[in-house]
């Protein structure tokens, strides 16, 4: 579980093939007291370290991960938004991330603004129903509200020491990034959803059991 306030910007110094995956050094000067099997989000990314060396540690990304996020275009050099996962006594600054990216959205603008940058993605249309105007979005990690909202178009406002500690300065119109929604909304998705199934009326009545034959007439 993640908060989505990114603690550093890595950056990877090493890509490895393995099988259909990779694995990836990634180099942090914050980040200096991870250990073997800890959780840490990658642009938004839950991985595990599996290797800790001084200031450098690395994570494997599977094949169903690299389908479903931008790491498949991860190469050394790339910069990466990192954030080790939240402590239960620590303050919930951002919102409740749990690293599972939900899909791949684009960047269409970057507006610079007199104090903060105005970022529009276009997201998949089928994340549309998850997203509330100033409800809650992870783009590339990032805990961010949402601005603005037109379809499955989203409008975030960035603050100034959001843009200067985060990969988002890197960014232009046209990227992927990863999409995260507010896990609570998709849980209160599927449960509506249930209720709705439960309360629609039996497709089964008298007369489509006297046509499939179990009534006789």
């Amino acid at each position: 579980m993640f908060t989505g306030l990114i603690e550093d910007v890595g950056k990877i110094t090493a890509v490895k093939k393995i099988g259909d995956g990779v694995r990836f050094s990634i180099s942090s000067d914050k980040l200096n007291d991870l250990e073997i099997d800890d959780s840490i989000a990658v642009n938004g990314c839950c991985l595990t370290a599996v290797a800790v060396q001084s200031n450098v540690f690395d994570v494997e990304a599977v094949e169903e991960t690299l389908k479903k996020t931008t790491l498949s275009g991860f190469g050394t050099g790339t910069e990466v938004n990192l954030e080790r996962a939240m402590r239960l006594s620590d303050r919930l600054g951002g919102h409740l991330v749990l690293g599972h990216v939900d899909g791949v959205g684009r960047i269409l603008s970057i507006e610079e603004r007199s104090t903060s940058w105005w970022v529009t993605v276009e997201i998949p249309p089928e994340l549309e129903r998850y997203l509330i105007h100033v409800g809650s979005i992870a783009i590339d990690g990032i805990s961010l509200t949402i601005a603005e909202l037109a379809g499955n178009k989203v409008s975030v406002s960035i603050i100034p020491h959001t843009w200067a500690v985060t990969t988002l300065a890197q960014r232009h119109a046209g990227e992927l990034v990863n999409i995260e929604v507010d896990m609570i909304g998709k849980y209160v998705d599927k449960l509506l959803s249930r209720k709705a199934e439960a309360d629609a009326p039996s497709r089964i009545t008298e007369e489509f059991l006297k046509e499939k034959g179990f009534m006789h007439v």
